[in-house]
C-alpha cells in the first residue's frame, strides 16, 4: 500500500509538469484564475483511466455486498470444488443439479445444518455462492481489458503500469483467499473458519482502497488547503482503525456473535460482561469467543468515533474545514451513520438488509478516508 501511494504520488506530480513534446501521453494546459488554486485541465487522457479504477472500487464494494448475503444466506460452502473456468457454467440439467448437491450432503454444514433441504431449496443458495464467485471471474476480466487496452493506447504513464499490475495480481490473490476460506468448511466445520474469513474480508478492504487512492491521486488540478506532517498521520491512523474494525467485524460475521447479546448499551446485562476471557489461553478469547469478539467490535467503533470526534475538534481550533479538510466533516456523519446502522443491526438480531448495510458502509468510510488522505497529498 506504501508503495503504491508514493508511486501514485510522484506520478501525480509529473502529470501535472509534463507535456505532450516530451512524454506524448498527456496535454495540459493550466489557466490561473483569481481564486488561488483552480486550474483549468485540456486533454486530460487518464480521465477514462480514473473512471475505470472507480468503477473496479465499486465492482469491489459489489462484491463486498453479494459475499455478505452469501454469508449469512449460509450458501458459502453450497459449492464444494473449485473449477476456475469451467465453474462459470451452472448446472444445465437435472443430472448436473443431483451431482453438485450429491458433493454437498457429503459435507458437515449439510448433516448440521441443512439435512432438510430438498434439491429446490439447495439451488437457492447455491446461486449465491455461484453469482458471488461469477463476480469474481468478472471482476479480473474488466480489469485486464482495459488495462491491455490503455496500455495499447499508451495512456499509462510507464510509472503506474506495474502498481497497476499489482492491483490486478492482488484481485487474483483475493480469488485463492476466497478458496482457501471455502475450502475450511469442507471437512470438519459448519461453517468457514472466521480466521480466513477476516482475512479474505480484510484484502478486499485493501484492494478497495488502493484502487481508490491511485484513482484519486490521478484528479488534475490543485487542492487548496494547508495539511501539516501531524494532520496526515492521524488521517492515516483512522484508516488503520478502519481497516482493523473490518477485520474485527469479520471475526463477529464468522462467528455468529451478532446473533447474541442483542443489547445495547449494556451487553449480557453490563458495560463490561463476563466471561470475556472464559477461554485458555486469553489471546483464543479475541478470536474465538463470541462474547469477547462481539464486545471488542463495540469497542473499536467507540474508539473510532471518539477519534474521529477529536479530529473533528481539534481541526475546528486549527483553521476550520476550509479546502481538503472539509471530509473530515463528512468522515464524521458516515462513522456516526456507520455505528447508528451497527447499532440498528445488533437490536434487530441481524437481518439481511441491515448486516450487508453495515458491511458495505465500512468499505466506503474506508474509501473515504483515502480520498481524505490521497487529496492531502495533493495539496499545493
Amino acid at each position: 500500500m506504501c508503495g503504491i501511494a508514493a508511486v501514485a504520488t510522484n506520478l501525480v506530480r509529473a502529470y501535472h509538469s509534463r507535456t505532450s513534446t516530451d512524454t506524448g501521453i498527456i496535454v495540459v494546459t493550466t489557466l490561473q484564475d483569481a481564486a488561488p488554486g483552480r486550474v483549468r485541465i485540456a486533454g486530460d487522457r487518464l480521465r477514462p483511466v480514473r473512471i475505470w479504477l472507480y468503477a473496479m472500487a465499486s465492482f469491489v464494494l459489489l462484491m463486498v455486498v453479494v459475499g455478505g448475503i452469501t454469508r449469512l444466506t449460509e450458501s458459502g460452502l453450497s459449492i464444494t470444488s473449485w473449477k476456475p473456468i469451467s465453474g462459470i457454467i451452472p448446472p444445465l440439467n437435472a443430472a448436473q443439479w443431483q451431482a453438485e448437491f450429491d458433493a454437498y450432503k457429503e459435507i458437515p454444514q449439510f448433516a448440521a445444518v441443512h439435512s432438510w433441504m430438498s434439491l429446490e431449496d439447495f439451488k437457492g443458495i447455491f446461486f449465491w455462492e455461484w453469482f458471488h464467485r461469477l463476480l469474481g471471474r468478472l471482476l479480473g476480466v474488466v480489469f485486464l481489458v482495459p488495462f491491455l487496452v490503455f496500455l495499447v493506447q499508451k495512456r499509462l504513464p510507464r510509472e503506474l503500469t506495474w502498481p497497476l499490475f499489482g492491483l490486478f495480481l492482488l484481485g487474483g490473490f483475493q480469488g485463492l483467499l476466497g478458496w482457501w476460506m471455502v475450502s475450511s468448511g469442507l471437512s470438519v466445520l459448519t461453517s468457514v473458519s472466521q480466521y480466513r474469513l477476516a482475512a479474505h474480508l480484510t484484502a478486499a478492504s485493501l484492494l478497495l482502497i488502493a484502487l481508490v487512492y491511485v484513482a484519486r491521486s490521478l484528479e488534475p488540478g490543485r487542492v487548496i488547503g494547508r495539511v501539516s506532517r501531524g494532520q496526515m498521520s492521524r488521517a492515516v491512523l483512522l484508516l488503520i482503525f478502519v481497516i482493523f474494525q473490518i477485520g474485527a467485524g469479520a471475526f463477529v460475521a464468522g462467528l455468529d456473535a451478532g446473533m447474541g447479546y442483542n443489547t445495547w448499551p449494556l451487553m449480557d446485562g453490563a458495560l463490561i460482561p463476563n466471561g470475556l476471557y472464559v477461554m485458555e489461553p486469553a489471546w483464543r478469547n479475541v478470536f474465538e469467543n463470541g462474547m469477547t469478539v462481539q464486545f471488542n467490535h463495540r469497542v473499536i467503533a467507540y474508539a473510532i468515533t471518539a477519534y474521529a470526534c477529536w479530529m473533528i475538534w481539534r481541526r475546528s481550533k486549527d483553521g476550520g474545514f476550509g479546502g481538503v479538510h472539509a471530509w473530515l466533516p463528512r468522515l464524521g456523519f458516515i462513522i456516526v451513520l456507520q455505528v447508528c446502522l451497527g447499532i440498528a443491526t445488533l437490536l434487530f438480531h441481524v437481518p439481511i438488509s441491515l448486516a450487508v448495510g453495515h458491511q458495505a458502509l465500512a468499505f466506503m468510510l474506508a474509501g473515504l478516508v483515502t480520498a481524505y488522505i490521497a487529496d492531502m497529498r495533493r495539496v499545493r
